[in-house]
C-alpha cells in the first residue's frame, strides 16, 4: 500500500484507535509524523516480539483512516462498464483474524498469508474491513484486468453463471461496482404522479418461454392449442446464448421462466434447464403438478425461484375447467413443493363463473400455498367461449379480495387495477402486473416453440422472431416499442407507471388497446380519501 497520509500525519489516538486501545504501551514506540508501520519494520521492537502482528495491524489502521478521509461521491454513478470500488485498499498481511480485531472482537491472530480489504461502501457512509476470501480476490481479478466473465469461466474450468455469481457477490458487499441497468422507461413515459425511480427501471429481464405446446390438461380457457415446432436443443441453447448477451448489454439479471403447454414434457427439458442455470439465470417453472422425484431431479440441476399451478376454483368447478381429479392432484403437489422447501405459487383465472368462489379458495390454500394471486380472463382462444366478469362487479371484487389479504397471508397482489384502490386509500403503490405496472416488452417477453417472439403471451402480441433477428432487433422493434407505450388512454393517468391496465384483457374484448381504455378501469369513479 502506498504511503496514505498527508504531510501532516494525525496524533496516535486518531491514526490508530484499535491498536491504542488494545495495546496502550505501543504509543511510546510511535514517533510523531511517521507511520507506525514504518517504525514496526525499521526497529526491532520489543512490542513487536510480543505481538508480532502489530505491523499487519498498523497497515491496516493506516489503511482505515486514509479510506475514512477519501471522497467518493455517488460511487455506483456515470459508470457505464464493472470497475474496482474507487475507495478499496487491500493490504497483504500474514496473521488471521485481524479484521476481527478490527471490529472489537476478541480473538487471538494466528499467521497465515492472506489479503484485507478495506473499503466505503457505495450508497453509504460506513467503512468495512474484512478478510478477503478467493473469491473476492477473483472478482477484483476479473474486474481490474477488465476480464470477460466466459473468458474467465474457460480458463477457470466452471460455468460462466459461476464467475457471474462470484462477481455478483463481490458487488454485493461494494467490493466493486456495477452500470446501471439500461432497461429504463424513456423520459417521454408518462409519470403522473409517481416518483420512485424504482418504478421506472428494472434490474431483471424475464425471458417467458413456452417451450412445448405439448399438454397433459385440455383446459377450457386455453388461449392457445395451435401446433408449433419445437426448437432442437442446439436452437435452445443458442437462445440462452442470445439471451445472456442481452442482458449483459442491459446490466440486468436474468431469469428464464420455463412453461408451455406443459415445460417438463419438453423433450430435452432437463438439458435446456441445466443450460440456463449454468449461465447464471434465475429459473421458474410455470407448470402442472409431477410427481415428486420428477421435482427433485429438477431441484438438484437447480433450485428453481418459485413453481407456479393453476386452479380455477373449488374442486368441482376447477376438474370442469382443468379435468377430473386436477384439484387434489394440485392440493397434493403443493405439499410436496412445501416438503421440497420450493416457494410456491397458485394461479387463478378470473373468470363470471369463479368470481364467487376466489376468497374460499384463498381460505382453502391458507397455510398450503405461498403465494395465491390471480389474472383476469383473457379472451383469446378458447378462453372466448367462456365469460369475463362483468366490469361493473370488479372494483367490488377488488375491495373484498384486499380485505380478506389482511388476515390471509398466501394472498398476493398482482392486478394493476389494484393500485387505483390503493390511491385512493392513500396506501404506497406496489408494481402491479410486472413490477412496473404493464411490463409487455419491457422487462419481459414471450417466447413461443417456433422461435416467435410476443410482447405477453395471453393475446397475439408479435413481435420478432429469433430464427430472423436478434433479441436485440426484436426488443428495439417499433412492434415492441408500441407494446411498451401501451395506451394513449392511460397516458394521462396519474399511477401510469405502475397500472397501464391489461393490453391481453382489452383484446378480448375488441376494443382499440393502443387508444382505449381497459374496459374494467374505474379510476374515474373514485374520489381519494383525504390524508
Amino acid at each position: 500500500m502506498d504511503r496514505p497520509l498527508t504531510e501532516h500525519t494525525p496524533d496516535f489516538a486518531k491514526l490508530y484507535p484499535i491498536i491504542g486501545k488494545l495495546f496502550p504501551e505501543v504509543e511510546s514506540d510511535y514517533i510523531a509524523g511517521n507511520l507506525l508501520s514504518e517504525t514496526f519494520e525499521s526497529n526491532n521492537l520489543i512490542s513487536i516480539v510480543n505481538y508480532p502482528y502489530l505491523p499487519d495491524l498498523a497497515r491496516i489502521e493506516e489503511a482505515y483512516f486514509t479510506v475514512r478521509n477519501t471522497t467518493h461521491h455517488h460511487l455506483s454513478e456515470n459508470i457505464d462498464t464493472r470497475i474496482v470500488n474507487p475507495t478499496l485498499l487491500l493490504i497483504r498481511v500474514q496473521w488471521s483474524g485481524l479484521a476481527d480485531l478490527m471490529s472489537g472482537r476478541p480473538v487471538h491472530p494466528e499467521q497465515e498469508d492472506g489479503f484485507i480489504t478495506v473499503w466505503k461502501a457505495p450508497g453509504k457512509n460506513d467503512l468495512r474491513v474484512a478478510q478477503a476470501s478467493s473469491h473476492d480476490l477473483l472478482a477484483l481479478k476479473i474486474v481490474s484486468e477488465q476480464l470477460d466473465s466466459r473468458s474467465a469461466a474457460l480458463e477457470g474450468g466452471v460455468a460462466v453463471g459461476t464467475i457471474d455469481d462470484i462477481l455478483y457477490h463481490a458487488a454485493q458487499k461494494g467490493l466493486i461496482l456495477l452500470p446501471k441497468s439500461r432497461l429504463t422507461r424513456p423520459e417521454d413515459f408518462p409519470r403522473g404522479e409517481i416518483d420512485d425511480p424504482g418504478f421506472f427501471t428494472a434490474p431483471t429481464f424475464t425471458l417467458q418461454w413456452h417451450i412445448t405446446q405439448t399438454c397433459d390438461l385440455h383446459c377450457r380457457h386455453c388461449y392457445d392449442r395451435s401446433s408449433r415446432t419445437e426448437l432442437e436443443l442446439a436452437e435452445g441453447i443458442r437462445v440462452l446464448d442470445a439471451l445472456y448477451d442481452f442482458c449483459r448489454e442491459h446490466n440486468v439479471y436474468t431469469q428464464v421462466t420455463f412453461t408451455g403447454g406443459n415445460p417438463l414434457m419438453y423433450p430435452h427439458f432437463d438439458e435446456l434447464y441445466k443450460e440456463a442455470a449454468d449461465r447464471g439465470f434465475l429459473t421458474a417453472i410455470l407448470g402442472n403438478p409431477m410427481p415428486k422425484n420428477r421435482v427433485e431431479e429438477i431441484s438438484a440441476l437447480h433450485k428453481p425461484e418459485f413453481y407456479q399451478v393453476s386452479l380455477e376454483g373449488l374442486h368441482e368447478h376447477n376438474d370442469y375447467i382443468r379435468g377430473k381429479g386436477h384439484f387434489n392432484r394440485t392440493i397434493d403437489f403443493l405439499a410436496t413443493l412445501k416438503e421440497l422447501d420450493i416457494y410456491s405459487m397458485v394461479m387463478l383465472t378470473l373468470t363470471r363463473s369463479n368470481i364467487n368462489q376466489v376468497m374460499e379458495l384463498a381460505e382453502e390454500l391458507r397455510g398450503k400455498v405461498d403465494l395465491f394471486t390471480f389474472n383476469r380472463l383473457a379472451m383469446v382462444g378458447e378462453g372466448a367461449e367462456l365469460e369475463s366478469v362483468e366490469p361493473e362487479s370488479y372494483q367490488k371484487f377488488l375491495t373484498a379480495f384486499v380485505q380478506a389479504a389482511e388476515n390471509n397471508p398466501c394472498i398476493g397482489f398482482k392486478d394493476n387495477m389494484l393500485n387505483i384502490l390503493r390511491q385512493r386509500d392513500n396506501k404506497p403503490y406496489f408494481g402491479g402486473c410486472a413490477g412496473f405496472g404493464c411490463g409487455a416488452a419491457f422487462n419481459f417477453i414471450s417466447l413461443l416453440p417456433d422461435g416467435e417472439v410476443h410482447a405477453c403471451r395471453k393475446f397475439p402480441s408479435l413481435i420478432g422472431n429469433v430464427h430472423d433477428s436478434s433479441l436485440h432487433d426484436i426488443y428495439y422493434s417499433q412492434q415492441a416499442k408500441q407494446y411498451r407505450k401501451g395506451s394513449s388512454a392511460c397516458s394521462a393517468c396519474s399511477i401510469r407507471p405502475v397500472c397501464g391496465g391489461c393490453m391481453a384483457v382489452g383484446y378480448g374484448f375488441g376494443i382499440d388497446i393502443f387508444r382505449e381504455l381497459d374496459p374494467y378501469c374505474f379510476m374515474e369513479s373514485l374520489t381519494r380519501l383525504p390524508v
